[in-house]
């Protein structure tokens, strides 16, 4: 029991710290390293959990939790590793549920929408002329442009985004 207790603990500290991802793998070296498992498993973990589906930092903590305490440690481990952010946005989407009827929120929100607008133009931009020093290609038009057509039609974005990546396969 006190093998779960400390692995909860670890994996709670290490997502209260850290970002997650990447970012926790540093902190869970410090932590795990010497007290939980050997710097080999460690590094077969980070390798298997980097090559599998899914998030990194949620795999890493099951096969941390597995090494140390077998399929409950994994399963501690994991609670440990979503506990945190779950609770907090569980709090973030009760302030947010209490201000949604504040008028200064709606007017924040109103306008936010240009300003989010200009930086995606903005950067849309500079990954056309950063990746193309020529400048803009007739594909790149060619394809924005039939991308706006079908929004104009009101196709499905999935749909768009899947025909415009095949598309960009064959292209560029």
């Amino acid at each position: 029991m006190d093998a779960l207790l400390q692995l909860f603990w670890t994996f709670i500290k290490i997502n209260l710290l850290t970002t997650s991802g990447p970012a926790s793998v540093g902190l869970l070296h410090t932590e795990a390293v010497g007290t939980i498992m050997t710097e080999a498993q460690f590094i077969q973990a980070v390798g298997l959990s980097s090559v599998l589906p899914g998030s990194d930092a949620l795999q890493l903590a099951m096969f941390v939790g597995y090494a140390a305490a077998g399929i409950s440690g994994a399963l501690v481990a994991l609670a440990g590793s979503i506990l945190p952010p779950t609770v907090l946005m569980f709090i973030v989407v009760s302030v947010l549920h209490r201000l949604r009827r504040e008028a200064w929120v709606g007017r924040f929100v109103e306008g936010l929408t240009p300003a989010v607008s200009v930086l995606m133009v903005f950067v849309a931009w500079k990954v056309f002329n950063g990746g193309n020093p020529g400048g803009i290609g007739w594909q790149a038009i060619v394809l924005g442009i039939a991308s706006l057509v079908a929004l104009l039609m009101n196709a499905p974005a999935p749909i768009v985004l899947l025909i415009s990546g095949i598309l960009g396969i064959f292209l560029f």
